[in-house]
């Protein structure tokens, strides 16, 4: 009987744990449900062929990506930053000698979804930044498995506006964190690729899942000076839709990594880093303990050194896989 207990345990610790350190990572069914930003079930066939004629568009096109500055002198009305038209800068209430931070959206989202309202107000409110809504609804709009192929191409052409804005306006890179949610999470990814890493700080808040287990182009840590994942639906359940697994130069699981204290859904979890994204901008109030396994991220007896999740500190270092005990409700 005690071995048949200890057996029990041992799959249940096993299925709990965040994939970072197991050799197979989470292998998904054909058909999987992943929501949209609004939280609408969609059905995905991950064996779908993509829409090639869109994806060869995309990557002839960057200019499809839509630039939309907020500032503490434009907080609800967008002004409209353009590629390769300076005057659109310059005239603009763009202000090179503020942080800049730029906002990627999900699948089936746009420049109106939640993640986006959210954590730009977080920062508004907290200090004067310049906040670049990414909104790539020209491609996010289209199956799951055409945008999936078509994120390194517009990740790309994010780089490239902020090179061009860089060199427009002198805006530093050092001053500049690029956040990005589920699909967008790797899309900033290649964007601090196309710009040398230079950004100083990439957030992936909980990077997709599907189709990015073995994806060279998925995040990770030398996207920029330095790579942080938030963690907060990666079990290996079958309607995970976060990757689960270490991608950054320092991965936080909060409540373990796979299920958030007041969710009864995968949406929920999912996208409750956007919401501890946010409250971490305006409190930096989450404390992380450095594990040396991912049973010790399971169990939560990670005793290790101290690091505060998230946060909007441009100079933020420190590497490792990190777990963080939450409260059920905002600000958690």
């Amino acid at each position: 009987m005690k071995t048949v207990l200890i057996l029990v345990c041992a799959v249940y610790i096993a299925s709990a744990v965040p994939l970072g350190e197991q050799e197979n990572e989470r292998k998904y069914s054909r058909y999987i449900e992943v929501p949209d930003g609004e939280g609408v079930m969609h059905t995905v066939d991950l064996e779908a062929e993509p829409d090639m004629e869109l994806l060869n568009e995309i990557e002839r096109n960057p200019a499809n990506n839509l630039y939309l500055l907020y500032t503490r002198r434009n907080q609800i009305v967008s002004q409209t930053l353009v590629i390769n038209d300076a005057a659109s800068i310059t005239r603009s209430n763009f202000n090179a000698n503020r942080p800049t931070v730029v906002i990627a959206h999900g699948w089936l989202s746009n420049q109106y979804t939640s993640t986006n309202s959210i954590i730009r107000n977080a920062y508004l409110r907290k200090s004067d930044v310049n906040v670049i809504v990414l909104d790539w609804r020209r491609l996010a709009s289209s199956d799951y498995v055409t945008a999936a192929r078509g994120v390194p191409a517009v990740g790309r052409g994010l780089g490239q506006f902020l090179i061009f804005l860089n060199s427009v306006t002198g805006a530093a890179f050092s001053d500049m964190h690029i956040v990005g949610f589920s699909l967008g999470a790797h899309l900033v990814g290649n964007a601090g690729r196309e710009i040398g890493g230079r950004a100083a700080r990439i957030t992936a808040l909980d990077p997709a899942g599907p189709l990015w287990n073995y994806n060279s182009n998925r995040v990770n840590p030398r996207d920029g000076v330095y790579v942080e994942a938030i963690h907060t639906d990666g079990g290996s359940s079958a309607g995970a839709l976060g990757i689960g697994s270490n991608v950054a130069n320092a991965d936080f699981y909060p409540n373990g990594g796979t299920s958030q204290p007041g969710c009864l859904t995968n949406f929920c979890n999912h996208n409750r880093a956007v919401e501890f994204f946010a409250a971490s901008v305006t409190y930096n109030h989450f404390v992380g303990r450095q594990c040396t396994s991912s049973l010790q991220v399971s169990a939560n007896t990670c005793r290790g050194s101290e690091l505060r999740m998230g946060n909007d500190d441009l100079r933020k270092t420190g590497s490792g896989m990190f777990r963080v005990n939450t409260g059920r409700s905002y600000p958690y």
